[in-house]
């Protein structure tokens, strides 16, 4: 997504010079292409279509649709430039073939089955947390989503895979663009399904790295390590983050963590990890970091709305707010560099 999308869709204008509502319009009823992805996505459709293009009835009478509004289903995603079609029949594009086909590795769709079972409704009370400053999950109603989350292995491992489908292009930059030739060992800090180490141990056969999460996480870490064949390479180390020590590592990478948690514990955090750093190592930080100038990559900002939603304290920040932290506890030079889409690194060397 072009980080300036949104600012240039509300200002376009007519040929005579005019403004028009085009822009105003796509944003403010976006919500409609985003939940007929969803849906889409929930019904498998494009898992569907992974194996062989479709015409529309058989495809709707695969996925159980009503012939009413199938026809328009299928044509408003091709539309949305998520399925071709011709004549008759509809395929995926090669994006959505790649990335939300369930039988394959590179499925990203885990991100949003949860966003339309949760996050969908919770944004409907956007306003009130906007007024509260309250989260608008699960906790309005007494229960809390991470609890019954980790109790629950078959929901845990599709959140886990949520994860990794999130963060995969950020962790294959992250392989790609830091200078891992000056170092041996790394440590993902809350690694989830492992999808940061995966990626760097893929690229760089010689280093050997851990995956640190709640003992929970151990076996899905584990079973995805294995599927890409890093055992020997790649461990798991359980422990709390707040709680636990750090493992010892020559870099650390925490890769959308720093975002879930207030300032002052963003802040232990960074402290912790520049304690458990050897001097000359170092510590890499990634998320939608939201430009310095705060007017760009509205996906940051609009992560950032989410961590109210989900969050008591959590909140997005910019490059120069994270440098500005690191130097505090400690790091003595800092540097944020682009990763990919609204990804980009903060690295700290200490």
């Amino acid at each position: 997504m072009p980080l300036r999308r949104s600012r240039a869709a509300v200002g376009k204008r007519t040929r005579n010079g005019g403004p028009t509502p085009a822009g105003i319009m796509q944003i403010g009823l976006g919500f409609w292409g985003s939940k007929t992805l969803l849906s889409a996505v929930e019904l498998g459709l494009f898992t569907e279509l992974a194996k062989g293009p479709l015409d529309g009835g058989k495809l709707g009478r695969r996925l159980g649709l009503h012939t009413r509004s199938a026809r328009d289903f299928f044509d408003a995603l091709v539309a949305m430039g998520m399925l071709h079609r011709k004549g008759d029949g509809y395929a995926n594009t090669p994006e959505t073939d790649f990335f939300l086909d369930r039988a394959k590795p590179s499925y990203i769709g885990g991100m949003f089955e949860m966003a339309n079972a949760r996050l969908y409704q919770f944004w409907g009370s956007l306003t009130e947390g906007l007024r509260t400053g309250q989260p608008q999950n699960e906790v309005k109603t007494g229960g809390n989503f991470f609890d019954a989350l980790y109790s629950d292995p078959a929901r845990l491992k599709s959140f886990l895979q949520a994860m990794t489908g999130l963060s995969l292009g950020a962790a294959k930059a992250v392989a790609k663009k830091f200078t891992w030739r000056k170092y041996e060992t790394f440590a993902d800090i809350g690694t989830a399904q492992g999808g940061l180490p995966v990626q760097v141990g893929l690229a760089h056969p010689r280093l050997t790295g851990i995956g640190f999460d709640l003992p929970v996480v151990a076996p899905i870490f584990e079973e995805y390590v294995n599927s890409f064949g890093l055992a020997n390479r790649l461990r798991f180390q359980p422990g709390s983050f707040f709680s636990d020590p750090l493992p010892a590592a020559d870099v650390l990478v925490m890769g959308h963590i720093l975002h879930d948690w207030d300032l002052e514990e963003k802040r232990a955090l960074i402290a912790k990890a520049y304690k458990a750093l050897p001097k000359g190592g170092a510590f890499l930080v990634f998320e939608a970091l939201i430009d310095d100038d705060r007017s760009e990559n509205a996906f940051g900002l609009l992560m950032s709305l989410n961590m109210l939603i989900e969050t008591p304290g959590g909140f997005d920040y910019t490059g120069k707010d994270c440098s500005t932290w690191m130097r505090q506890a400690g790091f003595r030079k800092t540097y944020v560099e682009h990763l990919v889409g609204p990804d980009s690194m903060v690295v700290g060397i200490k």
